[in-house]
């Protein structure tokens, strides 16, 4: 079978650099308040592979420094303790998130009925279809790492429960519009 010879100049672009990342620029908004922002992400996003660009755009992961990776993105979750986002789902793609510092209380369900805590290096997979959501537990900031496979991780793929909604509108009326307007929906569960 004949293979392929890449060159470090080529590997180098396949080559996500930790200390480069940046935030992704949705989180960045001035106009969204941060309590808003906190029911919908993690404090920090940062996007390691993103999607090859036939693949489909979506803000989740723009600026990736590595697209196109059989589908799959990864994202690294930066979360203060308290932190991380509210209950959503996956129509066709799986979570599965990796603890890299900390510690973090999964729930799942609808209602978030269900959960378990993983710790540093424990890692659960949530299958499509079913709400999630994660929160720091630890007592310092937590780092977790997001892999989205199975499917296209766009903005047709996630929804927010609408409690989600109203949390964000207690905020500031009409905030979930706002999210609602790059690509949010907020029917998780109905």
């Amino acid at each position: 079978m004949k293979t392929l010879k890449l060159t470090e100049e080529y590997m180098e672009k396949r080559v996500s650099r930790f200390l480069n990342l940046e935030p992704l620029p949705i989180q960045i908004d001035k106009n969204i308040p941060q309590a808003g922002k906190d029911i919908v992400y993690a404090r920090q996003l940062l996007s390691v592979i993103g999607l090859d660009p036939s693949e489909g755009k979506t803000p989740i992961n723009s600026g990736a420094p590595i697209t196109g990776a059989g589908g799959i993105t990864i994202t690294l979750a930066r979360c203060p303790v308290g932190q991380g986002p509210g209950l959503h789902n996956h129509l066709s793609t799986f979570e599965t998130f990796t603890v890299l510092e900390g510690e973090f209380l999964i729930k799942w369900n609808d209602d978030g009925s269900e959960e378990l805590k993983i710790q540093k290096y424990d890692t659960i997979s949530i299958p499509p279809g079913v709400c999630r959501s994660f929160t720091n537990v630890g007592k310092e900031e937590g780092l977790l790492q997001v892999i989205i496979s199975g499917g296209v991780h766009d903005m047709n793929d996630i929804a927010f429960t609408p409690y989600a909604a109203k949390e964000m509108n207690d905020i500031e009326p009409n905030l979930s519009k706002k999210f609602e307007n790059i690509g949010f929906k907020f029917d998780a569960g109905v």
